[in-house]
């Protein structure tokens, strides 16, 4: 595995739905780059996380209550990367407008989620 970069990749998990919150919380624990800096459940919450925490890597879910996860970053000036978690395709083409790292489909097998990853460290 290339290990490129020389700190822990700080991540932020947004996500309404709680299996779908452990089920990322469990891959990003696979990985000895990435440290789960927080968890949030929709974006009002990731918002006021991000103020107390410096993040590198959103795992994002697009379908939240309240703001999307598409308006949460177009609302950002400078938003850390983003892989965007929903069980929607209709959203792919705008997030990769927004630069997005990856796409992942609910449910996330781990090979997929570790191909983001790759893409994420090679960035």
């Amino acid at each position: 595995m290339d290990s490129s970069i020389d700190h822990t990749v700080r991540c932020l998990i947004v996500e309404n739905e709680p299996l779908a919150a452990r089920l990322l919380e469990k891959h990003i624990a696979q990985f000895s780059q990435l440290t789960l800096a927080g968890s949030a459940w929709n974006a009002f919450e990731a918002f006021e996380l991000l103020k107390q925490e410096s993040v590198d890597l959103i795992f994002l879910d697009i379908q939240m209550p309240g703001l999307t996860g598409i308006d949460f970053i177009k609302s950002m000036s400078n938003p850390p990367d983003v892989i965007f978690t929903t069980a929607y395709r209709e959203y792919a083409v705008e997030s990769y407008e927004l630069d997005a790292v990856d796409y992942l489909l609910k449910p996330i097998t781990i090979d997929r989620f570790f191909r983001a990853i790759q893409k994420y460290l090679q960035r």
